[in-house]
């Protein structure tokens, strides 16, 4: 059975529905990261002590999950679903394959070790 990695950049306050999206699909398992980046939105300014200065990179969440072929689209729809708020630095979602997975613990290898 083939795998794929599906990893999302999304905005901090999103990552408990995010969360709790995916323990609705069964998909406990995930690494989750604090991030910094921007894209379009190449940043934006703030005001701090009455003075205004640019911040470059915009913090984001980046989770990491490794799911089974026949639950990506389902997987990738829910969590768009829950981490969507229609304005500008929603994030991004990215599949890519996965070849092998090894369970460092067992020795198990393929899905049985996701």
């Amino acid at each position: 059975m083939n795998m794929k990695k599906i990893e999302l950049l999304i905005k901090p306050f999103k990552l408990d529905e995010v969360k709790d999206a995916l323990a609705s699909l069964g998909i406990y398992g995930m690494t989750v990261s604090e991030v910094k980046g921007f894209g379009q939105q190449k940043g934006h300014t703030e005001l701090y002590r009455g003075a205004e200065y640019q911040v470059d990179f915009v913090p984001k969440i980046k989770i990491e999950i490794v799911v089974n072929d026949e639950v990506v689209e389902k997987t990738v729809d829910a969590v768009i679903s829950a981490a969507k708020t229609g304005k500008i630095g929603d994030g991004k979602v990215f599949v890519t394959n996965v070849e092998e997975t090894i369970r460092i613990r067992t020795g198990e290898k393929g899905t049985a070790a996701i």
